[in-house]
């Protein structure tokens, strides 16, 4: 049965506009990119991973500043760690500054996270990640969901044993990128293993690994009887590729519309992090943006040796003019900056 991607659906109480969900992505989850994923159909879009040690001791050489703006709600803030204590403490914060839903990372595969037992480790450790989930559940009033991999290793099925488990102690959604942590990011997603999750589960399962186009998220949703689809890297600089699942509209942007949502994700993204932050954080992005034939090789790299941001804008302005047209037009959609609802530190390094 052909699922309606515009379909309302929930986790717990919290109603989910679209079947469609922004992945979180270390390193590219800023507001600035959840709040455009919303603009272009996103249901329900993702913090980056927090670190539930940084929240606790505020150590700033790992945490940035995450804000919660109105349109981008609902919204799922994602925290990782192995200590329940540490994690319900965390979680605690988490709803207390406003967060719609309070995500649980067990797949991240970067090792940096998982030596300390975090991310997919503890699908390896069941027990602890049981009282992970009760734990954060025990502290938190909105609902909290469980990110997850297959398991560690290839062809691990360690989530189908873990994922009900996770169910009974809390969890009230879980999501599975059904790749090891071991193959990264290579290879297929084997959503065979979504199917045989959702037969085990009664909360809503989302599918995540390898959608990146209309056709992909029904084949996914009609093989799996998932609730919703994830998408990752394929919205990376390409926010057209969430319309284009929702809508079926498969036109590419105009180069104006390119470069307007580029310089305002860079205007959006400077008021988040600061200048100095930013400029270093932006560069991958003019790539994502400009690429896809998009812009000649030789502009992208062009963009990245400029000193400052507003070097790039007036770059970019200067090759399309006409793009200030639209991103005058996209600007007016915005909501001022007194509609910023929370300050809260947020874990930049590792992703999964």
């Amino acid at each position: 049965m052909r699922v309606n991607l515009h379909e309302t659906w929930h986790i717990g109480p919290v109603e989910i506009p679209s079947r469609l969900v922004l992945a979180p992505m270390a390193g590219v989850s800023v507001q600035a990119f959840r709040r455009q994923g919303r603009r272009f159909g996103a249901g329900l879009v993702c913090s980056e991973m927090v670190s539930c040690a940084g929240l606790q001791h505020g150590n700033e050489r790992t945490l940035g500043y995450l804000r919660i703006a109105a349109d981008e709600r609902p919204l799922a803030v994602q925290i990782f760690g192995s200590d329940p204590v540490v994690m319900a403490d965390a979680a605690a914060m988490v709803e207390e500054a406003g967060a719609d839903i309070v995500d649980i990372n067990f797949g991240c595969p970067v090792k940096k996270v998982t030596k300390t037992g975090a991310g997919a480790t503890l699908l390896d450790e069941p027990d602890r990640a049981c009282r992970v989930v009760e734990a954060v559940a025990s502290a938190v009033s909105v609902p909290v969901t469980v990110k997850l991999r297959r398991g560690l290793e290839n062809g691990s099925r360690a989530c189908l044993s873990v994922g009900p488990r996770l169910v009974d102690a809390g969890a009230a959604s879980l999501t599975l990128h059904p790749r090891s942590a071991k193959q990264m990011y290579t290879g297929a997603a084997d959503h065979a293993l979504t199917a045989e999750l959702v037969s085990l589960v009664d909360v809503p399962v989302v599918a995540s690994g390898d959608i990146t186009s209309r056709a992909r998220a029904h084949a996914v949703l009609a093989a799996t009887g998932a609730a919703a689809v994830m998408v990752g890297r394929a919205a990376q600089g390409n926010p057209w590729a969430l319309q284009e699942i929702l809508e079926g509209d498969g036109v590419e942007p105009s180069r104006e519309e390119v470069v307007a949502e580029l310089v305002l994700f860079m205007r959006e993204t400077v008021r988040e992090l600061g200048e100095h932050r930013a400029t270093g954080f932006l560069k991958k992005f003019y790539g994502w943006y400009l690429g896809r034939g998009r812009f000649p090789r030789a502009f992208k790299a062009e963009l990245t040796q400029l000193a400052t941001i507003s070097e790039v804008e007036g770059r970019l302005l200067a090759a399309v003019p006409g793009a200030r047209f639209v991103l005058s037009r996209l600007e007016e959609t915005l909501p001022q900056a007194d509609e910023v609802l929370l300050d809260l530190p947020i874990s930049i390094y590792g992703g999964g």
